[in-house]
């Protein structure tokens, strides 16, 4: 796959929207999803470079996630913010990074990005449950590198 635009078509990418739009329903955590071709930087650390230039780091309650793809590096990271990894325990993300592995394996990459959308949608509300004073302090916009 020579372009990250190749990697999902522009329906593919308004499902991801509309499923980050469901999971942060029930939280007051923000969800992220960045996608990109490769890097040459250890991923973990893109990843960090990519929620720092996103400035997901601003939200009221450091609750924010970013799910960070390289395409052609075939990985991905699941990074919280600090008021999140504060309060769960340090595997934390494992249920969520199983369900996008297990559809990722299958080639069903939309799928797993939702699935994983959904599962950290879920995961967060035990923690940062919605609350009716709750805004949407980041876009809802796939990014891309």
């Amino acid at each position: 796959m020579s372009n990250v635009e190749d990697f999902l078509t522009a329906e593919e990418e308004q499902e991801i929207v509309a499923a980050i739009r469901l999971a942060e329903k029930n939280t007051s955590g923000e969800i992220r999803v960045h996608i990109e071709a490769s890097t040459s930087l250890p991923h973990f650390e893109r990843a960090l470079e990519v929620f720092h230039t996103l400035k997901m780091f601003n939200t009221k309650q450091q609750n924010a996630v970013l799910i960070y793809v390289a395409v052609e590096d075939h990985k991905f990271v699941i990074y919280g913010d600090k008021g999140i990894n504060e309060v769960v325990p340090e595997n934390f993300w494992d249920a969520t990074k199983n369900t996008m592995q297990t559809q990722f394996k299958k080639g069903n990459f939309k799928q797993g990005i939702i699935n994983g959308v959904l599962k950290a949608g879920e995961e967060l509300k035990e923690h940062f449950p919605w609350e009716i004073d709750d805004e949407d302090e980041l876009s809802n916009e796939i990014s891309k590198g």
